[in-house]
């Protein structure tokens, strides 16, 4: 990661990025989570020159659909052409500055502005204005000119990503290391992923950045603001008991790159069925069959070798991925999903953060299966995933009482002059022998190595310098 040594801008405040992000102590200011220039900066330099997951293909399966989306602030039409081809447009009219996509989705061949009726295709290519021999776009410009501002696109795993940066690095390279692992969850069945409904959508008086932060690998608050799930679980958590007895999942594998992080945790921590299986004395095969990945069904398990190595196999039924984020603002959540009759599925989750403001944000989050799951199955998972995460979830309800607290502080004099977030409990870089994927792997009990690669891959993107 090329990361400069001084900070190349300061704000009106007269503080520098330097003053913010204080590297010597691994310190965060406070006041990152209600500065409105620094958040004006942030879609400069963060959500407009890097890429942006937008949604998934499934969602607009068919010619002339589309969707409405957002890089940053700006507000985006993700539509699907005849040829099966997915665009990214500006949501901005060249005329007025009119929306010309005033719903949230839907299919038509041409996306007219309803101010005064200026036409565009799918891909965003200008069709014309109403009177045609009036030319009511006029002669200063050709028809070519006028279309609407499209965006770089990427589709990976069925994610559909774009950014307006026409000199950003290609995907893989945003990927880097971090895509060996990200294979394993989206790339690893012949037809891939589907969306299960909708993506769930809730507003939130928080900075983007309390939750894309926490998404750069915090497991600690597990303990702490999730305690539930360690009592139900695993028994009450009163008494004392060793962090070690009471929150195994606290032990794992966390990985960086890029500013991506994941969670691999060992499954034999999680499971009794998995303490039990005497993993050493069983093959792949038998291990599969056994206790397959989460969201891979026994029909799916064949597939698995058709798409992926050897390597990432064994650690999909050792270790999997399971929580983690994309930088700067995507959450990850890939959970098994114990069934009441003992069937062991597993459920996908998928969450950005919108910005809205320094102060405000929304919440979305999409939920998956494979798409060759039989329909039953897919009704398991999402009922699952439902009760598990988004909006309605257990685990993130908790989560959403505690943003709009952090952005609250930040607003107060002293807690923004004052007040850091402190990332000081360092684990070092530790691969386990015979660690088959890159980027830098910490392994034991979790604490804030991630987290701070996070803070290092945001110092290293706000210092870049763009000719606009």
């Amino acid at each position: 990661m090329d990361i400069a040594t001084k900070s190349l801008r300061t704000l009106r405040t007269g503080k520098t990025l330097d003053d913010l992000i204080k590297r010597d102590t691994r310190e965060v200011s406070l006041a990152v989570l209600s500065d409105e220039e620094l958040y004006q900066w942030e879609l400069e330099n963060l959500f407009a020159m890097s890429w942006n997951l937008l949604g998934h293909k499934s969602e607009i399966p068919d010619a002339n659909d589309y969707m409405v989306r957002h890089i940053g602030e700006d507000q985006v039409i993700v539509a699907r052409d005849r040829q099966g081809a997915i665009h990214v447009s500006l949501n901005v009219c060249p005329h007025r500055g009119m929306r010309v996509a005033l719903g949230e989705e839907g299919n038509t061949p041409a996306h007219k502005c309803i101010y005064h009726g200026w036409a565009f295709r799918p891909n965003g290519d200008f069709i014309g204005a109403p009177v045609e021999k009036e030319q009511m776009h006029g002669a200063l410009c050709s028809k070519a000119e006028l279309g609407l501002k499209k965006a770089r696109t990427h589709i990976y795993g069925g994610l559909i990503f774009a950014t307006w940066n026409e000199n950003a690095p290609s995907f893989d390279d945003y990927l880097g290391e971090f895509k060996f692992y990200l294979d394993m969850l989206f790339n690893r069945t012949d037809n891939g992923l589907e969306v299960l409904g909708a993506p769930q959508k809730v507003s939130m008086d928080c900075n983007w950045k309390c939750n894309g932060e926490q998404s750069g690998g915090d497991g600690f608050h597990t303990l702490t603001l999730h305690r539930f799930l360690i009592d139900t679980l695993f028994g009450s958590t009163e008494g004392g008991s060793d962090p070690a007895d009471v929150a195994p999942a606290m032990y794992g594998i966390n990985v960086s790159a890029n500013g991506h992080n994941l969670r691999c945790i060992p499954v034999e921590m999680t499971f009794a069925m998995a303490r039990d299986m005497n993993a050493t004395q069983m093959s792949l095969a038998e291990q599969l069959a056994k206790l397959p990945p989460p969201g891979i069904t026994q029909n799916l398990v064949p597939q698995l070798t058709k798409h992926l190595s050897d390597k990432q196999i064994e650690l999909l039924v050792k270790a999997a991925p399971q929580v983690g984020g994309m930088f700067p603002n995507i959450q990850l959540a890939f959970v098994y999903a114990p069934q009441p009759d003992g069937e062991m599925l597993g459920g996908l989750g998928m969450h950005i953060i919108v910005p809205k403001g320094p102060l405000r944000s929304e919440f979305w989050t999409w939920l998956f299966a494979e798409k060759d799951c039989p329909e039953d199955i897919k009704e398991k998972m999402l009922r699952s995933s439902i009760q598990q995460l988004g909006t309605s979830g257990l685990i993130e309800m908790d989560d959403s009482d505690v943003y709009p607290h952090m952005t609250l502080a930040a607003k107060g004099y002293k807690g923004r002059k004052d007040m850091t977030l402190k990332y000081q409990a360092i684990l070092g870089e530790n691969k386990p022998e015979g660690w088959p994927g890159g980027g830098k792997v910490f392994a034991g009990f979790s604490k804030d190595d991630t987290q701070w690669e996070w803070w290092e891959a945001y110092y290293a993107a706000m210092n870049k310098t763009y000719d606009y």
